[in-house]
């Protein structure tokens, strides 16, 4: 598919919120299309502070959004729209009760990657800090924003 002027012009000026998508013969939405863009979606659920955050929280107890925004001290909005990130990845899952929503984890399975994640920081001297593409200091954007 060509996009010619006139769809190049009702895009808009930023495109950092809009995801590449991948389209079948028919015109749908593909899925990934290798298990390493499946390892990349996951990664990019997981590249952000604050979603970290979230899931260590989460890897205690469950919890009600507001939960985590008087523990984290992060604005409601904030809060709500990493969780639905983390949701959208399949890694937690709401129980409502009430009015309320109760998030958990999802897979135990996250916790022994973030420990194997810990485990290759020190093992490395946590030389990933200095990638100057992704490292502390850097400029990168992260999914899910």
């Amino acid at each position: 598919m060509v996009l010619n002027d006139r769809c190049l012009s009702v895009l808009p000026a930023k495109t950092q919120y809009y995801r590449p998508m991948t389209m079948d013969s028919a015109g749908c939405l593909a899925g990934p299309a290798s298990g390493v863009d499946a390892a990349v979606a996951l990664f990019r659920g997981l590249s952000d502070g604050t979603r970290l955050a979230i899931v260590g929280r989460l890897a205690h107890r469950e919890a009600r959004v507001a939960d985590l925004v008087a523990e984290l001290g992060l604005a409601q909005s904030t809060v709500s729209a990493h969780v639905g990130c983390l949701r959208e990845c399949g890694l937690v899952a709401g129980r409502p009760q009430g009015r309320q929503v109760f998030y958990s984890l999802t897979r135990p399975e996250l916790l022994d990657l973030l420990a194997a994640a810990e485990t290759l920081l020190a093992a490395t001297g946590n030389a990933v800090a200095l990638c100057p593409n992704y490292g502390t200091g850097s400029a990168s954007g992260s999914a899910c924003e």
